[in-house]
């Protein structure tokens, strides 16, 4: 049946919805590229919570989740900020989360890493920055996942120049037990993090990065690099020592970094795999066989969407994200912790169901549908 869906202009057009999915199925784990999905977590819709309440979780359904991504190959990037970690998920939701999909995760056989941060700070002290590092990096490794060492808030605000973040970092990596995924994360996912690395100046900041890198080459299995910058990341990659990964974050650009050329290539480890889950294992498993033309006639299609999903303000990003997880089945509702739900328009909305649609990402397309019509109905349009 048609939908009627509104545009940015106020005004309905007509939309024929897809009836059959994509056909995907469940698989191993890939050969020549190593991928996470940065997970999402799903409210709990029946606890009574206020926007500044800690967040209430609907366990079931978040491990479920887990669950499918592992079932497609994927690996897992936990308590990330998909998570909502400082948008929701505070510390003490975070550490639960680590703690259940860590033990989910050896219960299946599932590869997992978590974030490590300092989110239980509003400010403080360099010292306090790594306490807090610290006591993440206890919970993460105490539960078997490997680390992600995140960009804090609290030290952009507190450092005073690269020497602080060589300081940190150069400690903090000195007692991680294995090698870790230092995590880059840019402004235009985090206004906090302006400056990080000691510098405004990204050549400056580039370098401090790599010299923290480099005095700990054996504690790095890699970067994950969120400046949505791709040539910048390549720049930046084929400046790694040789062992220390990249894994792409750049959610506008991954099918060409993560196809890589002549020089090298990014592994990944994206938000947008949250709703392209089945269909990027699709596709990496088609780059595994040596068919990049392949692997580029799939993923390349869903950057449309992705780039829809993380424009601007883009540390909104979580909401369609999740969004696309209640329409595709996953889980009963479209609330989010923080009440985040809010975050992004009606139009904004039916424009990522019908990129979804048109990928064949719904499992159900009747269901999408119908969810699509509710939602609708619930703003007052008659679809």
């Amino acid at each position: 049946m048609t939908l009627h869906l509104p545009d940015a202009n106020g005004t309905l057009r007509a939309y024929e919805p897809r009836t059959e999915p994509l056909a995907v199925h469940p698989g191993s784990a890939f050969t020549s590229r190593t991928v996470f999905s940065a997970a999402h977590v799903v409210a709990d819709p029946y606890a009574d919570t206020s926007p500044d309440s800690p967040a209430a979780v609907d366990w079931d359904a978040t491990l479920a989740f887990r669950r499918h991504l592992w079932s497609h190959g994927l690996g897992v990037a936990e308590a990330m900020d998909t998570a909502q970690r400082g948008m929701g998920l505070d510390w003490a939701g975070a550490a639960e989360l680590i703690r259940r999909s860590a033990a989910e995760a050896k219960a299946v056989g599932g590869r997992i890493a978590c974030g490590v941060g300092t989110d239980q700070l509003t400010g403080g002290t360099l010292a306090e920055v790594r306490a807090a590092y610290e006591e993440q990096l206890a919970v993460v490794e105490e539960s078997g996942a490997q680390a992600i060492l995140m960009a804090s808030r609290a030290l952009a605000a507190t450092a005073k120049g690269p020497d602080d973040y060589l300081e940190v970092y150069g400690h903090l990596l000195r007692q991680a037990a294995e090698p870790v995924v230092l995590h880059w994360l840019g402004p235009m996912f985090d206004p906090a993090l302006e400056g990080y690395w000691g510098s405004s100046d990204l050549d400056a900041a580039t370098d401090t990065f790599l010299e923290v890198i480099a005095a700990h080459p054996d504690k790095v299995d890699g970067i994950k690099v969120s400046l949505l910058d791709a040539q910048r990341e390549i720049d930046l990659r084929r400046r790694l020592p040789q062992g220390v990964r990249c894994y792409t974050g750049d959610d506008f650009n991954y099918p060409e970094l993560i196809a890589g050329d002549e020089q090298g290539f990014s592994h990944a480890l994206l938000g947008i795999f949250d709703p392209l889950g089945p269909l990027a294992a699709e596709a990496v498993r088609v780059l595994d066989t040596g068919n990049t033309e392949g692997f580029r006639a799939l993923l390349d299609p869903t950057v449309e969407l992705s780039r829809h999903l993380f424009q601007a303000p883009t540390r909104f990003y979580k909401t369609g994200v999740v969004f696309l997880a209640w329409l595709a089945g996953h889980q009963s509702h479209f609330t989010m912790v923080g009440g985040l739900q809010s975050a992004r328009s009606l139009p904004h909305f039916a424009r990522a169901y019908e990129l979804a649609d048109r990928l064949g990402l719904f499992p159900d397309p009747k269901l999408a549908e119908e969810r699509m019509r509710t939602l609708l109905h619930l703003y007052g349009v008659t679809p």
